[in-house]
């Protein structure tokens, strides 16, 4: 691992030795990777994932680190940050953007708005990036990445440059090919319909104030912490099994939002595996539904 790391070093990649997830998760949760490799375009990108594989290293790949609960102990693996590095964007025609898997769904959004183009409201207040939003297919306020996704470019096992249509990419709720396969997401063209771009703002400053009032934005967390069952909503199920401001030392299931399970300012990964696990347990006992977790666990 060590002579692995020294090559990326030596090839003019930016790398950071022993560098702490809970610096890239929104979750502030996270012991050192060996090393987290930080691209600076998509060109970057392949060369770093060409040699990590050329040593038969699968790199964690990073984007916001938006839903992500990692280990509190070190985590013997290399990570590729790719948020703000790989974030190209660019208009291709009348209705489509292209944008780089690093592309913040905020700046996606707000482009996308000056650009006339309506669809990507909803992405505004994710806190993700274009890839990881892609991968799980990410949504919102009725709206979700399969809406706007016409094809996603990526890099196949054999790290040769591919595109997904649209049809091919098995999206589904919170899930998309790419979460079952080793394709590696490197951008995706999204279609979107001319609108004026002062209403578009304003529907992005309605959703995000719909957001303040009800989400516990003020905390760290991964997001929603569970996936919406196949009946009801998991929120109204922990809620109604009284588990808000259930706590385990620093993590708690918000006392705002039931959905969300926070950070309260020195959570470890135990204390929110212990929160979850509670609320399974409990929410199980009362409904017969096993809520599963959104978010996803790196060891």
């Amino acid at each position: 691992m060590q002579a692995i790391i020294e090559t990326l070093e030596q090839s003019g990649l930016r790398v950071l030795r022993d560098e702490p997830l809970a610096l890239h998760t929104s979750f502030r949760v996270g012991g050192p990777v060996q090393a987290m490799v930080f691209p600076e375009s998509e060109e970057q990108l392949i060369q770093a994932i060409t040699l990590l594989q050329t040593a038969d290293i699968t790199p964690l790949l990073i984007g916001n680190g938006s839903n992500i609960l990692a280990n509190d102990a070190p985590i013997a693996r290399i990570a590729i940050k790719t948020q703000d590095g790989v974030s190209r964007l660019e208009r291709l025609d009348e209705n489509t953007i292209y944008a780089s898997a690093g592309t913040r769904l905020a700046r996606l959004a707000t482009f996308a708005r000056d650009e006339a183009l309506t669809g990507l409201e909803f992405a505004h207040g994710i806190p993700g990036t274009l890839g990881g939003a892609v991968f799980m297919n990410a949504g919102a306020y009725g709206g979700e990445m399969a809406g706007v996704v016409r094809r996603v470019h990526y890099l196949d096992s054999n790290l040769t440059r591919q595109v997904a249509e649209h049809d091919t990419c098995a999206f589904a709720y919170r899930h998309s090919r790419f979460m079952d396969t080793k394709e590696l997401i490197l951008g995706a063209d999204l279609t979107l319909t001319s609108d004026d771009p002062n209403e578009i703002g304003a529907r992005m400053t309605e959703l995000a104030e719909k957001r303040r009032t009800s989400q516990p934005l003020d905390l760290p967390s991964g997001g929603s912490t569970f996936k919406r069952p196949k009946t009801g909503y998991a929120a109204a199920m922990i809620d109604q099994a009284g588990l808000k401001g259930y706590t385990v030392g620093g993590a708690q299931v918000s006392e705002k939002h039931a959905g969300f399970v926070v950070n309260r300012g020195n959570a470890t990964c135990a204390d929110v595996l212990a929160v979850m696990a509670h609320v399974q347990e409990v929410v199980f006992a009362q409904t017969g539904v096993h809520l599963e977790p959104e978010v996803e666990f790196v060891t």
